[in-house]
């Protein structure tokens, strides 16, 4: 069972796009994974906890080497020590939060099985504009939870209000409706605190975040599982910002989710730039042009490759480049916890409709010194 737990988290970490950023909007979120028990896997922690500042990692924690650690070298150089000491202090108490409320969501869940992998996640942060003076408007917030992948709770921040899209949610749903300083403190740290440090982390890291990327754009081919069928996949790695545009075309016509065409979505490299794969399975007879082509607007790249199909069909090996190249990357994913990322955003009529998980502010100790309601349980 726990080789078919961690395929889905992974698979989940591979599918789930996040929040598009334009030059002129940044957003700072924090993300909580925790295991119900430990797994024998290289990089993957029973607990772990990152910032992430436009998508790129500013700080880490895990179970393993409980300490929260800057990612970046202009948080070393302009946060003091005492920053990191009450941020590790603060993950400390979270990994304990997690660890009661994960037995508790099992119990709830009349889950007593202890050979299967229980994930319960919490992300919570803001999105800011930029002002024509430099300065941040508050756009959106976020606070949600999910727990094994599936919506828990989230924080209707317009209406100040916890929302349950499962009957499981609803205790906790009313335990925390019916603490009103909990949800004007949760509102007042998504509308205010929330952004007051995301203006401070993008004033320390304003050089860093100016810095642009092109993408490189790659072409495969492997076998299907299907004897008649070959699989084409699209590779643009390499680029920052992470929105980028690819079209796979045959005969020049752009391919779609119709006609059989698969995604990724940008997915992080541990070199702070992102990677896209799409593909498409077709027919080994099909003899028409198939060509990809990325577009990269922040770095104004444009780049295009064809496939040769002259040389199909592909032997049973042609795709082990790729298959080695994702393999690598989704490594590179679990080194850095992020391959636990099940939390789900889509953007809906220009909205985010966002997805969840449970709820305590650790996290806001080490941020700031206003004090925090007092702990709530699931």
């Amino acid at each position: 069972m726990l080789g078919s737990k961690m395929f889905t988290l992974a698979l989940f970490a591979l599918l789930c796009p996040g929040p598009t950023q334009s030059r002129d909007t940044h957003s700072l979120h924090y993300i909580y994974t925790a295991l119900s028990k430990p797994v024998s896997l290289p990089g993957i922690h029973e607990f772990t906890a990152m910032g992430l500042l436009d998508d790129r990692m500013i700080d880490y924690f895990d179970s393993e080497n409980q300490a929260k650690v800057p990612k970046q070298q202009w948080m070393r150089e302009r946060l003091p020590a005492d920053y990191w000491d009450k941020g590790t202090q603060s993950r400390k108490s979270k990994q304990q939060w997690f660890k009661v409320n994960i037995g508790i969501l099992m119990e709830r869940m009349r889950q007593n099985d202890s050979d299967n992998l229980h994930v319960l996640q919490w992300m919570h942060g803001c999105e800011g504009e930029t002002n024509s003076d430099g300065t941040l408007r508050f756009v959106r917030g976020m606070d949600m939870y999910s727990y094994d992948g599936g919506d828990f709770l989230s924080f209707d921040d317009k209406n100040g209000v916890w929302v349950a899209p499962t009957p499981e949610a609803e205790p906790t749903k009313r335990k925390w409706d019916d603490v009103q300083v909990l949800k004007e403190y949760t509102k007042g740290y998504l509308e205010n605190e929330c952004i007051d440090w995301l203006s401070k982390f993008v004033n320390y890291g304003q050089q860093q975040l100016k810095k642009k990327s092109p993408p490189e754009l790659h072409v495969f081919a492997k076998n299907s599982r299907v004897q008649t069928n070959i699989v084409l996949t699209c590779l643009a790695t390499g680029f920052y910002p992470k929105d980028v545009i690819m079209r796979i075309r045959r005969n020049g016509r752009v391919l779609t989710a119709d006609d059989g065409l698969k995604s990724s979505g940008p997915l992080p490299n541990n070199d702070d730039t992102f990677q896209r794969r799409e593909y498409v399975e077709v027919l080994k007879s099909d003899t028409s042009p198939y060509s990809c082509e990325v577009f990269h607007k922040a770095t104004n790249v444009s780049l295009s490759e064809s496939w040769d199909l002259s040389m199909l069909p592909v032997p049973d090996d042609d795709g082990s480049a790729v298959i080695g190249l994702v393999a690598a990357l989704l490594l590179v994913l679990i080194g850095v916890g992020v391959i636990l990322l099940v939390l789900r955003k889509r953007r809906i009529n220009g909205r985010w409709n966002e997805q969840p998980v449970c709820q305590h502010r650790v996290i806001i100790v080490a941020m700031a010194p206003r004090m925090r309601p007092s702990n709530k349980s699931i």
